[in-house]
């Protein structure tokens, strides 16, 4: 189908004006003020709405194969195009782990059938498995990503001639969880020691300390620097962190980036309070100076993306003492809303979410023809009205496990459309599914 979005405010590339969009054959094929044309298409009138390049989330966890009591590909797909989310890069520590090529491309293939939103995946690396790694066709597979912190199975790589080997021979982007597993289980023995079992969530920040997110990021970066490699550190969480990258060269030219969540941009330590396992995140939320130190990041460019690190569990296991509740939660259903929220309060700009979530992605991972919204670019693109508010109840999720750290709040904003390849994937809250999203290309 062809579509003509009219009278939209385009936020593109620091800019914002009144714009039509021609989308034809998954791909804008033509902008200007005033577009008029013959033959058969469907007309969107957008006047008041502003459209913006759909969000790329390169931090998910939906959780298939083998965890799909928490989340399915298609649930949290589905869930990210109601929230403007029109790609993600998804993460290897799922059952079986997406540590060799089979079973990553199983995923992939997975994907085909049932993605909403357009996808990729990112190898998992191990202690064992670099020559696995190097065989993988990166044009094809977003990253590499490497746990240097504790995760699922045998993911943790702690052996240092087996991150030389990663470092020195990749030619990938690395991506990394970042805390020093040693430290983490030395606090969690002194407050265990000193407290008890039977904790209360505002211990994880202690046990999941500044210390250990710095000692494993430093070390990250200074074997990238050794190595001149491409290294690109998820969830930063502490303000200490921060002194690691740069603000002062474009991001193209950036070999080290670093990425922000939207849950350490939201929350703090004092939140733990009444929200409890509910906002444990591995690395943990820390405190209000850190989390407005990280936002400041964001804005002058020292922090290069924002993603959501979206990791559903269900109700029952966050419902569990501290202890055994596992980390993670689900937020790719409201990440742009809770942008846009910060909009509204005047401490972000339309351009700069519009940078962060899209464009700046789309650069620093090399995505094909993503990201913003340009004649010849796939039509990934979203329609929010900025005035129309959204309260966020069980009966509006769309994730599998049915809960969200937002319940109860009323975002200042709601997603009226989100193209995804120029398919109209999600109208005021109904989806059309006779199409999925595609594989993700690189420019490596």
């Amino acid at each position: 189908m062809k579509y003509l979005i009219k009278n939209a405010t385009l936020v593109n590339e620091g800019e914002i004006g009144c714009f039509d969009v021609l989308i034809e054959d998954q791909l804008i094929s033509k902008i200007d003020r005033n577009i008029e044309i013959d033959g058969n298409y469907t007309e969107i009138n957008a006047e008041g709405l502003f459209l913006l390049p759909g969000a790329i989330d390169d931090q998910v966890h939906f959780r298939e194969p083998g965890l799909t009591h928490k989340g399915e590909i298609y649930t949290e797909a589905k869930a990210a195009v109601a929230g403007g989310v029109t790609s993600f890069m998804e993460m290897p520590n799922t059952n079986p782990l997406a540590v060799t090529i089979s079973e990553l491309e199983k995923k992939y293939k997975r994907a085909s059938e049932c993605s909403l939103a357009n996808y990729s995946f990112f190898m998992g690396g191990t202690n064992t498995n670099l020559e696995e790694t190097l065989k993988v066709d990166y044009s094809k597979v977003c990253g590499l990503k490497l746990f240097l912190g504790s995760s699922t199975g045998d993911m943790l790589v702690d052996h240092l001639d087996a991150l030389e080997g990663f470092f020195s021979k990749t030619t990938a982007l690395i991506a990394t969880h970042c805390e020093y597993d040693p430290l983490v289980k030395e606090n969690q023995k002194r407050i265990v020691e000193q407290y008890g079992e039977d904790l209360e969530a505002y211990f994880h920040p202690i046990i999941r300390s500044e210390e250990a997110c710095y000692k494993s990021s430093s070390f990250a970066v200074e074997l990238a620097k050794k190595h001149n490699t491409r290294l690109h550190i998820l969830h930063i969480s502490t303000a200490k962190e921060l002194s690691l990258f740069t603000n002062k060269i474009p991001l193209k030219e950036k070999k080290i980036t670093a990425e922000a969540c939207i849950h350490h941009l939201w929350f703090s330590d004092e939140d733990y309070k009444t929200k409890g396992n509910f906002i444990k995140w591995n690395p943990a939320v820390k405190t209000g100076y850190d989390r407005d130190k990280i936002f400041e990041a964001v804005l002058d460019g020292t922090i290069d993306v924002i993603a959501t690190d979206h990791a559903p569990h269900t109700l029952e296991e966050k419902q569990l003492s501290y202890l055994k509740a596992p980390s993670g939660g689900p937020l790719v259903q409201h990440s742009i809303l809770a942008m846009l929220d910060f909009y509204h309060d005047k401490k972000i700009s339309l351009t700069q979410i519009v940078e962060k979530m899209s464009h700046n992605v789309a650069t620093l991972f090399r995505i094909e023809k993503r990201g913003f919204i340009r004649e010849g670019y796939f039509a990934d693109l979203v329609l929010v009205n900025l005035n129309k508010p959204q309260t966020v109840t069980k009966e509006t999720l769309l994730y599998k496990c049915g809960w969200s750290p937002f319940e109860g709040h009323t975002f200042k904003s709601s997603i009226e459309k989100t193209f995804v390849n120029g398919h109209l994937v999600y109208d005021n809250g109904k989806f059309d599914e006779n199409k999925f999203g595609s594989r993700l290309s690189f420019n490596i």
